[in-house]
């Protein structure tokens, strides 16, 4: 399922973030060129956390939950490829 909601509307601080990114297999993450792929049950909290929060201290956008799990920030590359398909369970990015 994909969930669409306003940041203007509804703030997501670090725990609010983690109660929705802690169950999911994949964390994808953009800045700028730099994508990281991070697993919620196996990597550090702290770091998933420094990596999806903005400088605001709320979830950095463009934040989306699909069913690869979440992606998070912006890179037009790494969207073409979720677009196409191409990010599948056992894709290291």
């Amino acid at each position: 399922m994909n969930t669409v909601v306003d940041a203007r509307k509804e703030k997501f601080d670090k725990e609010a973030a983690w109660t929705r990114l802690e169950a999911a297999e994949r964390i994808i993450t953009a800045k700028g060129k730099k994508v990281q792929i991070f697993d919620a049950k196996t990597d550090d909290r702290e770091k998933i956390l420094k990596s999806v929060m903005g400088p605001s201290g709320n979830l950095r956008a463009p934040a989306l939950e699909v069913k690869e799990g979440f992606l998070i920030g912006f890179n037009s590359d790494l969207y073409e490829r979720w677009v196409r398909g191409e990010l599948s369970q056992d894709s290291d990015e």
